[in-house]
């Protein structure tokens, strides 16, 4: 029996932001099956916008949507998708599948589906192809309630009321497929397109230099590319610049495809994961170095696992498989974001529908609730909660590869703890005594999440892998002793006397 120590330091709040989730118009997250089907399909809608999904993503507290790119967004000219649907302007795809999209899911929609849901847009504009004054009059057309130009043309639109526009990216890794720059030329970019992002919501209200600003986050790199950031947080002012974004996607270890591979894949999967904090850890340094009050945010706007694509899809559609495996690793991932929850206070997993590490796959009607979507509902306790500082007793016990037998988190609020557990092992349970020295558990119930990490959840099958009550919970005083399965997610709620 292994003892953690739950002490009553209590840490930076957990911001709810890093549970958000990323869209890109890629493959069929958006279309053809994704969240837009339009007012006349069969399938259950509001407005065109897919029942099922918005429930789905609703039940988890999504508390963001960053959209429309990625790698789109730079390519991407919002004045083509609003007004009448029947006069807009379609667009070729060119990053993903050289598809032919309508633009019938644009500025309006996609804010319709984020008030359908309950949680914010985190928009991103295109600084690639597009111009500073085409990004200064969308964020005027999105966030104006005066008469100005932009205003009366979404009224015309159809909307009266501005939308609250709190998040905005400059452009989606600039280095590459957003323009090929160097990190000297993104730099006096942004610096230049930021300076025209305005928060209209306080306009008139207030001196321009005193108003509340709007989160202008930088379109950032690679988390192993820290040259990028150096230039960001070098180059660019706290003032201008609010949060800079890093991407990350793990690598499983080797597979034959994204549901048959062994246990040592998974293994190597875990390793590949937590050696993602180091990375991350260098880039904390670099702002910890120009902005040590922390002003300015991390945003791993883009992060997850990367695997096969399915056989016989399309291959620019980036349709993958969910399995436990994929599961174990957002947990993990979601782990290392509450131990930097000071600086990382936006997350976006990539990507929601039918794309790369999707919480949600559709077939016509049909939807599945994948693994990892377990995990976000699982974990939405430690929404914007205070994270506590945890202490394992002599170490935890060390499975293959040096791996920790259990990996695990804690949160409070309101009274309320929430404890997140992870069992790495595909092989042995795991005892597990917490000690909670400066409060006295009145009650305590909990969920797991368990499998083989090929186990996988289909349309004939939705419900192989789910979470069911986490049995044989022991409380003596101040500790709670729990077993946990093999290759296994758990939450416990411990309400708090």
């Amino acid at each position: 029996m292994k003892a953690i120590m739950i002490t009553k330091e209590r840490g930076p709040q957990i911001s709810r932001h890093v549970y958000g989730h990323f869209s890109e118009h890629l493959g069929r997250c958006i279309y053809n099956g994704g969240y837009w089907v339009g007012e006349d399909s069969p399938i259950p809608n509001v407005r065109g916008i897919r029942s099922d999904i918005v429930e789905a993503m609703k039940a988890i507290r999504v508390p963001n949507i960053r959209w429309p790119g990625g790698c789109f967004a730079d390519d991407y000219h919002w004045r083509d998708a609003v007004g009448p649907r029947e006069e807009r302007t379609p667009i070729v795809n060119v990053h993903w599948g050289g598809v032919l999209e309508n633009n019938h899911f644009g500025t309006h929609e996609f804010m319709d589906l984020c008030e359908q849901i309950g949680c914010e847009p985190y928009i991103c504009g295109n600084v690639g192809s597009g111009t500073v004054r085409e990004m200064r009059d969308w964020v005027e057309y999105l966030s104006d309630d005066g008469q100005s130009p932009m205003a009366q043309l979404r009224r015309k639109n159809g909307r009266d009321r501005a939308w609250k526009i709190h998040m905005f990216g400059v452009g989606n890794e600039n280095w590459g497929c957003g323009g090929f720059m160097t990190a000297e030329q993104y730099a006096m970019e942004f610096r230049k397109y930021a300076t025209y992002i305005k928060n209209y919501e306080v306009m008139g209200k207030m001196n321009w230099w005193e108003a509340p600003d709007i989160l202008k986050i930088a379109g950032g790199a690679n988390a192993e590319n820290t040259e990028w950031l150096e230039v960001l947080m070098r180059s660019v002012p706290s003032s201008l610049m609010k949060g800079v974004s890093v991407h990350c996607y793990v690598k499983p270890g080797e597979e034959s495809s994204g549901t048959s591979f062994s246990d040592d894949s998974w293994y190597q999967t875990a390793v590949n994961t937590l050696k993602k904090e180091d990375a991350f850890l260098e880039n904390l340094k670099i702002m910890d170095r120009y902005d040590p009050e922390k002003k300015v945010i991390m945003a791993v706007d883009e992060w997850g696992i990367w695997v096969d694509n399915e056989p016989g899809t399309n291959p620019g559609f980036l349709y993958q498989q969910n399995t436990m495996r994929s599961a174990l690793c957002a947990a993990l991932m979601l782990h290392i974001f509450h131990r930097h929850a000071d600086r990382i206070r936006l997350a976006n997993l990539a990507q929601t529908i039918n794309v790369l590490q999707s919480i949600l796959l559709t077939e016509g009607d049909r939807i599945v609730k994948t693994p990892t979507w377990h995990v976000f509902d699982l974990f939405k306790g430690h929404q914007d909660a205070e994270s506590l500082m945890t202490v394992w007793e002599n170490g935890p016990d060390i499975i293959e590869k040096g791996l920790p037998h259990v990996e695990l988190s804690a949160s409070v609020k309101e009274g309320r703890m929430t404890v997140t557990l992870v069992n790495l092992s595909t092989e042995t349970n795991a005892d597990i005594d917490i000690e909670v020295p400066d409060a006295l558990p009145a009650s305590a119930s909990g969920r797991v999440l368990a499998g083989r990490p090929c186990d996988h959840n289909t349309f004939d099958d939705p419900e192989k892998v789910h979470s069911v009550p986490l049995e044989g919970i022991h409380a003596n005083g101040h500790t709670l002793s729990v077993t946990l399965p093999p290759c296994a997610v758990a939450a416990l709620d411990i309400a708090l006397a």
